[in-house]
C-alpha cells in the first residue's frame, strides 16, 4: 500500500529513486548510521516501505541483533558506550550469516538476527532466500566504521541538531576517528522528523 505524500514520503522516495537509479539490479545493502536509535529504525523501516511501492523485494535488520554478548566485550574499557563502540559488535557473524550469503544471490540463504540484543542469548535462525533483484536495509549505530563500510552499496548518516548537542563519549570518539560524513553517501538532517533534510558536503 502506498504511504500517504508528505514531505517526509516525498524526500524518502527521492532517495529510495536515487538509489535504485544507481543499484536497480542484483542484490543492493543500504546501511542508515545515526545515534538517534529510535529515528533511525523509523527511517529506516519508512525507505523499506517507499522502495516496496516500487515491488522491489525489501528486508530490514538491524545491527542490534549482531552484536556480542556482554561477557565478550573489552571489560578492559569501564564506559559501556564506548565499550560497545569498540568491541560491540559482531562483524564476523553479521559478514557470515547475513551479507555474504545475500550478496551471493540465487538459493542461498541469511539470517536477519543472531542474538537477542537484551539477553545476550542464541535467536534460532530462520533461514531467508531472495530474488535475484532484492534490497537490504540495514540500521545500526557506528556501520561506517572502516571494517563494515566497504560492505554497503549505500550508507546514509542521520544528523539531528539535540544528537550533536549531546554527544556520548562513544559519539565524539566515533566522530573524530571515524568521519563518517566523509565517507557516507548521504548526510541527512532529521532535525525536523516530518521534513528530513539532505546536507551536502564540500568533500575537495
Amino acid at each position: 500500500m502506498k504511504l500517504v505524500s508528505t514531505p517526509r514520503t516525498d524526500f524518502l522516495r527521492t532517495l529510495a529513486a536515487e538509489i535504485m537509479h544507481n543499484y536497480g539490479r542484483g542484490r543492493t545493502i543500504i546501511a542508515v548510521d545515526g545515534t538517534d536509535a529510535s529515528g533511525r529504525v523509523e527511517f529506516a523501516d519508512q525507505l523499506a516501505e517507499v522502495l516496496r511501492e516500487t515491488d522491489r523485494h525489501v528486508f530490514r535488520a538491524s545491527m542490534r541483533f549482531f552484536q556480542r554478548a556482554r561477557n565478550e566485550q573489552d571489560s578492559s574499557e569501564p564506559d559501556p558506550q564506548l565499550r560497545l563502540y569498540r568491541s560491540g559488535s559482531d562483524d564476523s557473524a553479521l559478514r557470515r550469516v547475513l551479507v555474504e550469503p545475500f550478496r551471493m544471490g540465487g538459493s542461498a540463504g541469511f539470517v536477519l538476527e543472531q542474538r537477542d540484543p537484551e539477553s545476550g542469548e542464541w535467536i534460532q535462525p530462520t533461514w531467508r532466500t531472495a530474488p535475484h533483484d532484492a534490497v537490504l536495509i540495514l540500521d545500526g549505530d557506528y556501520l561506517n566504521r572502516p571494517d563494515v563500510h566497504d560492505l554497503w552499496s549505500y550508507s546514509v548518516l542521520l544528523e539531528t541538531d539535540t544528537a550533536r548537542a549531546q554527544q556520548s563519549l562513544a559519539e565524539a570518539a566515533y566522530l573524530a576517528e571515524v568521519a563518517p560524513r566523509d565517507t557516507v553517501t548521504a548526510v541527512v538532517d532529521t532535525t525536523d522528523a516530518a521534513a528530513p533534510l539532505r546536507r551536502f558536503l564540500d568533500r575537495c
